[in-house]
């Protein structure tokens, strides 16, 4: 995983460890010991170090967090970097990140090709960087850029690593990198060792960035840990900030945030995975892409199509409406381009991209083709009926339905080998996740090519089986259901949103309702009111769009509590005969979120998720779970599910007399296992 070539008078010493270059085991032994046999060869007056294949180095491989450790421990490796008598360059392409940055830090200088990319994400594992980076970096950009870099763990671009004072010198590009960091290391007389330096700042700039970040960090242990760090760098000398960072290294690994953390990065590589497919699967050719709709949903896919220069034939039924649905693409790209996200000609690439059209035969020479009209299984089995005589043989028809069956639409087809769900998530040109839906009769190769073409548009995709709700609305279901008896028995629309976004959710179900639009599902007459939602749109309270729903709000949609909607919920409470009481925190938490918890382990049994960690990165990408709590299975294990079904059983009456404990739940509960399948 080490190579090794002498260019006269300087060793290239190259970690080739694919795709990332992983610091593992192997790769920190072998470094050392190029480092070491470099140090007593008279012939070699320098040393650089890079990367093979794509990048420099992804970082250390986190698969070893939890064993026992393997010496050299990266620390080591790059003390001993630092510590040649000859100098170090470390020349970097593609990305320097974690570990591999901290090994660039422990160079005496750093070249790197213009499209690099270099950062210390750590944070986002629940950890810091614990090889010297909460040390070195400081010293060499300052407490300003290195608490940025490390507590946001957003990369930043090699042109600004450069002015910041990162990088000494930029390459010409990548092809010329390696030549001109052997070149550049033949003009160095000396090393030059980051950690002799010292860096000061006064104490008051740590609070102020830790009072200007507070919403960000709020109940995060690893970014705070990350502040005390690089404070540590501004009093201490190196060795002994060292032993700080190790400690505060140490505290973050053993704990439950980044154990939560970690757990989210390895299942959302599980939920690339499908079961049951045959290793040698050829994927079908996505040239070409149909979209039926141009509303918010069709507009949304389309744009991730179009941003992956994938060109996109968007069919609609009436002109203004498609003109409408043209028009909001154009805006949303706009947008991003006033932000510095695009350039103009970035824009009028992807506009250029999309075909819109009257015309449903347009759609014929399509690869795939994805319907994004509304939720009514009458509409979209009528347009699967126009498409099996449209599309051409081989053609994958996709639904974006968010709850209605794909074994039923597919039906409708003489091709259901071809059908399958790909479920977005709104606004779906920024959301991440997709859920692909595996019907009865759908083939291998196009539920393959699903999960290939959404992972190809910078989607997380993950399997479901069929049912109602797929795998993230149904447990919406239980959630929201409860949420509103809730606020029949007792409980204020505050209360329930406050328990959740305490716990960490963005928002709570009624902040999200008004967000997504009370009226969604409403029957439209407002003289038959049959639930508290219909006595809401009844009176207009459509949700944000009309600035009332569960909540009032002002000009900036901003919520407050909103005593019209007190009263309606008395008059309906009134005429239900039900008499309010207080309702604790603790029944929302049981009745909103293990509710959420059991309905997710009758999904497992029922292989609707092909694993328990799929329905964590469902909820992570698609409905905002607080991802230092892993997701809502993941959850569940840490709270104790022994907790969660003798709670559930406790209020098991409140809950409804449809409700039933999920055998899997009392099954790992009673063993005292994780809750999987």
């Amino acid at each position: 995983m080490i190579e090794t070539k002498l260019h006269d008078d300087v060793l290239e010493i190259v970690m080739a460890n694919p795709p990332v270059n992983a610091l593992g085991a192997q790769v920190r032994q072998g470094l050392a010991k190029a480092l070491a046999d470099a140090q007593g060869d008279p012939a070699i007056k320098a040393i650089v170090i890079r990367g093979a294949g794509k990048m420099f180095s992804g970082g250390a491989d986190i698969t070893e967090f939890g064993k026992p450790p393997v010496d050299p421990w990266l620390p080591q490796v790059v003390d001993a970097i630092e510590a040649s008598a000859k100098p170090v360059v470390a020349a970097i392409h593609g990305m320097a990140l974690g570990g591999g940055l901290e090994v660039a830090l422990g160079a005496h200088y750093r070249i790197a090709s213009p499209k690099a990319r270099l950062g210390l994400p750590e944070v986002s594992l629940g950890i810091l960087p614990g090889a010297g980076g909460t040390q070195r970096l400081p010293r060499l950009v300052g407490v300003e850029t290195a608490l940025g870099m490390i507590v946001s763990g957003t990369p930043i671009a090699a042109s600004k690593a450069a002015q910041a004072g990162l990088v000494d010198k930029l390459a010409e590009s990548d092809e010329s990198l390696a030549a001109e960091a052997i070149a550049y290391a033949r003009t160095l007389t000396a090393p030059r060792r980051t950690g002799d330096r010292s860096v000061s700042a006064d104490p008051a700039v740590f609070e102020q960035f830790a009072a200007q970040n507070a919403r960000k960090i709020k109940g995060l242990d690893a970014p705070q840990a990350c502040i005390a760090a690089v404070k540590a760098a501004t009093e201490l000398p190196l060795d002994q900030g060292q032993e700080k960072e190790r400690a505060l290294f140490q505290q973050l690994v053993a704990g439950e945030q980044s154990k939560a953390l970690r757990h989210v990065f390895f299942a959302e590589r599980a939920a690339a995975k499908i079961d049951g497919l045959p290793k040698d699967i050829q994927l079908r050719p996505i040239t070409k892409v149909g979209v039926i709709g141009a509303g918010t949903m069709g507009g949304g896919i389309s744009m991730n199509f179009l941003s992956a220069n994938i060109p996109v034939t968007m069919v609609e039924m009436a002109q203004d409406a498609l003109d409408r649905g043209i028009g909001v693409m154009r805006k949303n790209y706009e947008a991003t381009a006033a932000k510095g996200r695009l350039t103009a000609e970035q824009v009028e690439k992807a506009m250029g991209l999309v075909t819109p059209t009257l015309d449903f035969s347009a759609l014929a020479d399509c690869d795939l083709i994805i319907e994004a009209v509304y939720e009514n299984m009458d509409v979209k089995k009528e347009i699967f009926a126009r498409l099996h005589g449209i599309a051409k043989p081989g053609a994958m028809l996709a639904s974006n339905t968010s709850y209605l069956s794909i074994d039923e639409i597919a039906a409708t087809t003489t091709r259901p080998q071809d059908v399958l769900g790909l479920h977005f998530f709104s606004p779906a040109n920024v959301m991440k996740l997709v859920e692909v839906v595996r019907g009865a009769k759908t083939a291998p190769d196009a539920l393959a090519t699903g999960m290939d073409i959404a992972r190809k548009i910078g989607k997380v995709p993950v399997v479901a089986g069929v049912c109602y709700g797929f795998i993230g609305n149904r447990m919406l279901i239980p959630r929201q259901a409860n949420a509103n008896a809730l606020l029949l028995e007792g409980a204020t629309p505050e209360q329930v949103d406050r328990v959740h976004t305490d716990f960490g959710m963005p928002m709570g179900p009624f902040q999200m309702a008004d967000l997504a639009g009370v009226d969604i599902g409403w029957h439209r007459d407002p003289s038959r009111i049959e639930s508290l939602q219909d006595a809401l749109c009844a009176e207009g309270r459509w949700g944000q769009k009309k600035q009332a729903g569960f909540y009032d709000y002002d000009e900036k949609r901003r919520p407050t509590p909103s005593p019209v909607v007190a009263t309606i919920i008395d008059d309906f409470r009134a005429r239900a005969g039900i008499v309010p009481r207080d309702i604790s925190d603790e029944e929302i938490m049981v009745r909103t979120l293990y509710s959420m918890v059991n309905e997710g382990a009758k999904i497992l049994e029922e292989g609707i998720a092909q694993r328990a960690s799929d329905i964590d990165v469902v909820w992570n990408y698609g409905y905002g779970w607080p991802r230092h709590k892993g997701g809502p299975m993941f959850w569940a294990d840490t709270v104790g599910l022994d907790k969660i079904a003798q709670a559930l059983t406790r209020y098991q009456q409140a809950l409804g007399a449809e409700f039933t404990l999920s055998p899997l739940l009392l099954e790992c509960a009673a063993q005292g296992k994780p809750l999987d399948r």
